[in-house]
């Protein structure tokens, strides 16, 4: 079986269609990588590539179809989340990340 491969931006990058000057992150892959550097373990049974804010997202796109470039994505055999409650639904029922409190 080969490892699940979690996709997310890069945690700084400006925007060219804003002007370029102000920098951002992606909300949701905080979340994502609050939950990596917590439970480091976990994480490393995991393929975690960071990727640029522009799309296309060349390897997102080989992995899941040019229609699913939303990050953060969790990717496995025959399945994937793009979307953060499936995503963090995966990560707790595939990896043993603790389940997010309603």
């Amino acid at each position: 079986m080969s490892r699940d491969t979690l996709f997310l931006l890069d945690p700084d990058w400006a925007d060219p269609a804003l002007g370029g000057a102000r920098h951002f992150y992606c909300k949701e892959c905080m979340i994502v990588e609050g939950l990596l550097a917590t439970f480091p373990d976990r994480a490393a049974k995991l393929n975690v590539v960071r990727l640029p804010w522009p799309r296309p997202r060349a390897a997102v796109v080989a992995a899941l179809g040019e229609a699913n470039q939303n990050l953060p994505a969790l990717v496995w055999d025959g399945g994937f989340a793009n979307e953060i409650e499936g995503l963090l639904a995966a990560l707790a029922t595939r990896h043993g990340f603790p389940e997010r409190h309603p």
